[in-house]
């Protein structure tokens, strides 16, 4: 412990026992072997992780900033986290490693104890794309002559290629999002508000993680459940707006185990469907199921993108696309984490292979005042394998399984 006026600046505790982390002891020493051999290639002494996905995807943690940083510092032989005291031991009984906590006695302790854990580094790793400038300032001040070198993109194709343990979870994941899906189609009903569907999926997905992770922290687990006009965007909030007939609907349940987060979505109508929005909805469904069909091993991004487009370019409604067709899982969420080198878009080249896991999830917006107004959007996970690909979500779509009776 090292103090000033009898205050330490940063301290170790180890309060209580180490808490149950959501995979083994092998998967961490893997993921940081590989971590490790990426510094050796680049002649890194240390990796200051920052973001709250590679800290937690390296160590088991994931922090709550609260406007306090965090760190997890990877070096040639140690794993260490760095918490703020607010958190006491639980990031030391939840990380893989060691932990080492600041306090907020003096103005940066936090770096203090950043330089204490890397004293001898000269040259570091860091998350370009989270590191700011005010931390790099920081940084410089404490390691004068100290190096960085940007390794986000290297870290992030890392974490592109899951293991199986990995996979199991994003499994497990999958079939809680299904439970969320089926709840809140029970829930569906005419002048019931969007937000009292969204706590049925939402409850119903924490009570299922529970069940089956009992050890993991149940937090973060989320609903958008969309009608009418609330559709058009994939990430609209949850309002009071009261369900009536005809309204299209959106499900979206997204259970959060261990910082992994998956999804299902789904177009619903309520009671029935227009002609005009029949259309539409079969149309984003071809483009679903054709898409499904892409992913597999040897398939680009950019090259199932291309074929998805022509597909709605021939029926004259690729103007109403609205973003990519899909994306990477894995330790990420809606305020933390992106895999983009494995996003389903223009502008990607990555190249499937097995064991990636990626979703498919073709959108369109018809603007409200034209025939068919709304949002369309269905969505699946899929695991990448040698021959094809596994597909882990089991919840129907389409028009003959999601027009709900609401009477």
């Amino acid at each position: 412990m090292k103090t000033t006026s009898l205050r330490p600046e940063f301290f170790e505790l180890h309060n209580g026992s180490k808490s149950p982390l959501p995979f083994s002891t092998g998967e961490y020493d893997r993921r940081l072997t590989a971590l490790r051999q990426l510094m050796a290639s680049k002649g890194l002494r240390a990796v200051l992780l920052t973001s709250m996905h590679n800290i937690a995807y390296y160590s088991g943690f994931l922090y709550c900033s609260f406007g306090r940083p965090y760190a997890c510092i990877v070096t040639e032989t140690e794993c260490t986290t760095i918490s703020a005291n607010i958190d006491l031991g639980q990031p030391w009984r939840r990380s893989y490693g060691d932990n080492l906590i600041y306090t907020d006695w003096q103005r940066d302790n936090y770096w203090r104890a950043v330089a204490h854990v890397m004293p001898n580094a000269d040259i570091v790793g860091i998350e370009g794309d989270h590191f700011t400038l005010a931390s790099h300032s920081k940084l410089k001040t404490f390691h004068a002559n100290l190096k960085t070198n940007d390794i986000s993109s290297e870290i992030m194709s890392l974490r592109m290629m899951k293991s199986e343990e990995e996979i199991n979870l994003i499994r497990g994941g999958a079939l809680i999002a299904d439970i969320g899906g089926e709840a809140i189609r029970d829930a569906i009903r005419s002048g019931v508000r969007e937000i009292d569907v969204a706590m049925a999926g939402r409850d119903a997905m924490e009570l299922a993680i529970a069940e089956h992770y009992p050890d993991s922290e149940i937090r973060d687990t989320w609903v958008w459940f969309q009608s009418g006009i609330n559709t058009d965007g994939a990430h609209n909030p949850v309002t009071t707006r009261q369900l009536k007939k005809g309204d299209i609907l959106s499900l979206n349940t997204f259970p959060m185990i261990s910082g992994y987060y998956t999804a299902l979505e789904r177009t619903l109508f309520l009671d029935d469907v227009d002609p005009a929005s029949l259309k539409i909805w079969q149309a984003n469904v071809d483009a679903h199921t054709l898409g499904l069909s892409l992913i597999k091993p040897g398939m680009s991004c950019a090259e199932i993108c291309s074929q998805l487009n022509e597909h709605f370019a021939a029926q004259d409604l690729l103007q109403y696309r609205t973003f990519g067709y899909g994306h990477s899982f894995g330790i990420l969420s809606h305020y933390y984490g992106r895999e983009a080198g494995l996003e389903l878009r223009e502008d990607i080249d990555t190249v499937l292979e097995p064991n990636m896991v990626v979703s498919m999830e073709p959108m369109l917006t018809i603007p409200e005042g034209q025939q068919g107004a709304g949002g369309y959007r269905e969505h699946d996970i899929l695991v990448v394998t040698e021959t094809g690909s596994e597909n882990i979500t089991g919840f129907p779509f389409g028009p003959e399984h999601n027009v709900i009776s609401g009477s």
